[in-house]
Formats: structure tokens, sequence, C-alpha cells
């Protein structure tokens, strides 16, 4: 056996109700509950607020998460959890409230200071407990150690580290019931790139990672048109938020690359949804790189075009591009970036953001260098 390192994420609990049972997994004490004010209006969050309320906690309630949120944001959660005394963190929500709640989760039981822990692997300190709750299948936020955070110029910083791995995961499907068909879309198919991404990782790709990728693609291409299209299939949401938390968990061990990379600067710059970002670059992205990852484009492509196992390689890959292609299509997002306002002579700006994005690009298959990542973005048009 080749060696290699797989790190397991956090405890889960997985079922219709479970966020009800999340009191049971925390320490005593004020709580910091971090969500974002849609699901607060739509009442989400109130089962499991009133659950805290009543093991006898104080609910510290922080539900001014956006859309990539910013660096303020994430120092006011930091803030009023710190004014509060708080002792544990809840994050509940889609990726950015639960990104949120695990930085802020940190700062708070760390005492670092945020500039001090930037990248990968640099902040060593201890958080306070952690339980997150998925209001959608797609980030797999509460599977990884890896916050975003949209900094000054809307650059994307990220800090990636063990200790920012939640103590608990919930997975619910009765909290994604009620979601959109255009957000279900969207945070399928980011679920879907974290899938292909951590099975094509240029670094640190393992059997694990590897078979935690190919079931989470196997459900997530096998749901995602059903819950757009019957949003109230309750088996179909579990599959999917099964799913986007076993390609967590893969891309938290191998991490995501190109189109994750050129995806950024497009939702820090225009405030797309992070879905839609991927599923703008995803096609041409992959094409770059089919010479380089064809025999693992391969081997993926039966698990979502069954009838290609007889072809070659290289019919393969392509088979694989053109079916997740017609996925982003029927799921209901638009591809181009024409369709969101986007001007093509933006191309040399973006690409010059896409370069920043080190961490990300040093994990793909092949180079996409400046010049690259513009003719992508020009492509993608």
């Amino acid at each position: 056996m080749r060696s290699f390192t797989f790190h397991p994420g956090p405890r889960l609990i997985a079922g219709a109700g479970k966020s009800e049972t999340i009191a049971d997994l925390l320490p005593p004490g004020p709580c910091l509950f971090v969500s974002d004010p849609q699901l607060v209006q739509l009442g989400l969050t109130e089962t499991a607020r009133r659950a805290l309320e009543e093991s006898g906690r104080t609910v510290v309630l922080f539900d001014a998460v956006e859309a990539d949120p910013s660096r303020a944001t994430l120092e006011a959660a930091v803030t009023a959890g710190r004014e509060a005394s708080v002792t544990t963190v809840v994050g509940f929500g889609g990726g950015s409230p639960m990104d949120v709640a695990k930085l802020a989760a940190y700062l708070l039981g760390s005492g670092d200071d945020l500039d001090s822990v930037w990248g990968v692997d640099i902040a060593k300190g201890q958080r306070l407990p952690l339980v997150l709750v998925p209001t959608t299948a797609g980030t797999g936020s509460e599977a990884t150690p890896i916050s975003v955070i949209t900094c000054e110029g809307g650059v994307k910083l990220a800090v990636n580290a063990r200790p920012l791995t939640a103590d608990w995961a919930v997975l619910d499907p009765q909290l994604t019931l009620g979601l959109p068909r255009g957000v279900t879309a969207a945070t399928g198919i980011d679920a879907i790139v974290h899938a292909i991404e951590a099975y094509t990782s240029a670094r640190l790709k393992n059997p694990v990672s590897d078979a935690l990728a190919r079931e989470a693609l196997r459900l997530l291409t096998a749901n995602l048109l059903t819950v757009c299209a019957e949003p109230q299939d309750m088996a179909a949401r579990e599959a999917m938020l099964l799913g986007a938390h076993l390609a967590g968990l893969a891309f938290s061990n191998a991490p995501v690359a190109g189109v994750h990379a050129l995806a950024y600067p497009l939702g820090g710059l225009h405030h797309l949804p992070h879905g839609v970002t991927n599923a703008l670059m995803l096609r041409h992205v992959l094409q770059h790189n089919v010479e380089a990852a064809r025999e693992h484009y391969a081997e993926l492509a039966p698990i979502v075009v069954p009838q290609c196992e007889a072809e070659g390689s290289q019919a393969r890959a392509a088979m694989l591009i053109d079916k997740l292609d017609e996925l982003v299509r029927e799921s209901g997002i638009a591809t181009r970036l024409r369709d969101y306002g986007i001007d093509v002579a933006e191309a040399p700006t973006l690409a010059r953001e896409a370069m920043k994005q080190t961490r990300l690009l040093v994990n793909n298959p092949c180079e996409i260098n400046e010049a690259d990542a513009q003719r992508l973005y020009e492509a993608a048009w």
C-alpha cells in the first residue's frame, strides 16, 4: 500500500428531525448561534434554538451572515460571542454561516489574531466546542476544516487547518425541503465539483478520498434533477445531503483545484452564488485539464454515463464532461458569463484575481497560468 494520510471529519448524526437534538451534543454554557437572516425569517432555526434554550442555555443569535461573508461579518460574530462569554458555537445554514461559525469558534477559543492564521495548517490553537447543521446539500462545509472569508477588494482568503473541524455535523434532510430550485441546483453542482476535483487533485489524492468522491458523485448526479423537479422528495434530499457531506470529506483531504480557483473571482467581484460560479467554469476547466486528467475522468465517467463503459478513455472523458454540462443546463443554471451581466472585457481582471488562488491552483492536474485563465473566462463568456 502506498503511503498516505487521511483525516476523518466530524462525528455525524443523520436523519429527519435530528437538528432538534443539537442541545445533546454540546457542553453547558452560553451558545453563539450563527445563521443568516433568511433562515431566521423562514423559521428554520426555531426548533434548534428552542432546544438549546430549553436545555438552560443562553442562546446568542448572530444572523447577519451574508453570502460570501466578509471579514467585518466574521469579526462582528467574534465580538458578539466574546461579549456574551459564549462557551460553544453552532453554525446553522449554508456554507456562509458554517464558515463564519468555524472560524469564530476557533478565534474565540484560541485567542489568535486572524491575520496570523490565514493559509494551510497554520492555525494550531484550540477552538470552542462546535456543531454544524447544513441547510443546503452543496458546500460540504460541515465536513471540512476550511473557512473562506471575503476580504478587501473581493479577495477570498481561507483558513484551512484541522482545529476548525467541527465536533459534530447534523444532516437533517427536512431542513432542505423548502429550498428554491435555483439554490438546490447551484449547491448541488458545487458538491459535484467537489467530488470531481477531489478525485483528480494533484496533491494528497488517496484511496479513501477517492472512494468518498466516487460515492458522492454517484449520489449527487443520480438525484440532482429529481430534487430540482420534485423538491419534496425526501429520499432524494437525503441522498443529496449525504453526497454533499461525502464530497466535503473527500476534498478536505484531497483539495479542490482550478474550477474553484476561477470561480472565486466571479463570486468575490460579482457576488454570484458559489455554486453558480463553479457551474460557469466547470466545462471549460475540465476541457483544459482533459489530457492531464484523462484517465481519472475516464474512471469517473461510468458513474455518470453508465453506457460509456465500452468506450476508450478519451471518449469516456469527453462523455463525462458533456454529461456534467448537460446536468448544469437541465438544472436551470444559465451557463454563460454574459447571462449575469459580466463583460468579456473583464477577463484580464478576472484572470489576475484567479492567480491569487495559489492554494487551489497548485492542486490542479495541470498548470493554469494567467493567460490560460483569461482564455477560459473568454470561453465562458
